[in-house]
């Protein structure tokens, strides 16, 4: 993606700094470019200011595969499918599980 699309987001976030959709833009965005560290850094900042918002476990624990870090990514695939159970998304907690047992 353009930086441009970046820096977009970036003003958005500066705007609504604790906007769950702009976090996980900016996260996904970067992982286009790819800058790990900063997808990561938004995933987890994410994680902290939303720890509900389901769908960023999935493509978090694909980084944390990514980045050698199995442990951890079984640690976040865990944490979304209990997320997804408690809000009754199915589809979320069998995405979760499937990548679960991909790496287990």
């Amino acid at each position: 993606m353009s930086m441009s699309r970046l820096q977009q987001l970036k003003t958005y976030l500066d705007e609504s700094p604790d906007d769950a959709f702009l976090l996980f833009a900016l996260a996904k965005e970067y992982e286009s470019i790819p800058d790990t560290l900063e997808a990561m850094n938004y995933y987890l900042r994410l994680e902290t200011v939303h720890p509900n918002y389901v769908g960023m476990y999935y493509h978090l624990g694909k980084l944390y595969e990514k980045i050698h870090e199995p442990e951890k990514a079984i640690t976040a695939y865990e944490k979304g499918m209990s997320i997804a159970k408690k809000e009754n998304d199915r589809h979320a907690f069998s995405e979760l599980q499937t990548a679960l047992d991909d790496l287990t």
